[in-house]
């Protein structure tokens, strides 16, 4: 029976190691970055050496025409919830680990702000605009947004962003450099921001803060993004 491209890459998981020196040709390498794409996918539900297993045979019976184990539209729907709760355990994980940091500070809305160069000018106020450069990642690692990729710095109201900005940015003194670990309800919350945010995640920001006030500008790209 000819496998379809998901048994492809089935074969490929269970054949191949993932060693670029057994990747030889470019099918393969295409199939395995495939293989690539599918598992991170996969990786807001934190799951288990086990439960990967469980998802490797689920892939090989759909791909393969193999009667399922389960009925699809009885547990299909479980998806999403499943993926919040596994999203939000993996959240409190990180934060707990973050909050152990050596430097690191817990504020009372659960943001965990650690600086990495002190200032040396003021801080400023919710209602000052701000012009900062900044990266912001998921707790995978995975960057979402990032001035300096743009090559220049994001200049906005602070009363006009996600929580966790309003509040941490203001911890910080002009020249400074710090780090904020935001829980998902004072970032994008249930909602995310998609594409590149999930649901209920929590996100990792260095920010250098440059400069207070100015004529300011709109925030320039979705994240961190204007209140609702």
């Amino acid at each position: 029976m000819r496998l379809g491209m998901l048994g492809a890459v089935m074969l490929a998981l269970t054949g191949l190691q993932a060693n670029a020196q057994e990747l030889k040709t470019e099918e393969e390498k295409t199939i395995y970055a495939l293989g690539l794409s599918i598992g991170r996918s996969v990786k807001m539900f934190d799951l288990s050496p086990a439960e990967l297993e469980l998802v490797k045979k689920g892939m090989t019976d759909a791909a393969t025409g193999a009667k399922p184990a389960v009925d699809l539209e009885k547990y299909g729907p479980n998806l999403q919830p499943l993926a919040k709760g596994r999203q939000e355990r993996a959240g409190q994980k990180f934060l707990e680990t973050a909050s152990k940091e050596k430097g690191a500070t817990k504020l009372p809305s659960g943001i965990i702000y650690k600086e990495i160069k002190a200032g040396t000018g003021s801080s400023p106020k919710a209602t000052d605009t701000v012009k900062v450069n900044y990266r912001g990642t998921l707790i995978t690692g995975t960057e979402f947004d990032s001035s300096y990729k743009r090559g220049e710095p994001a200049e906005f109201p602070l009363n006009g962003v996600i929580p966790c900005w309003t509040e941490g940015v203001q911890k910080m003194k002009v020249g400074g450099k710090s780090q904020l670990v935001c829980p998902a309800k004072v970032a994008y919350g249930d909602q995310g921001s998609p594409p590149t945010i999930p649901p209920n995640a929590t996100l990792v920001f260095e920010i250098e803060l440059l400069g207070i006030g100015g004529q300011g500008a709109d925030v320039p790209r979705a994240d961190p993004q204007p209140k609702k």
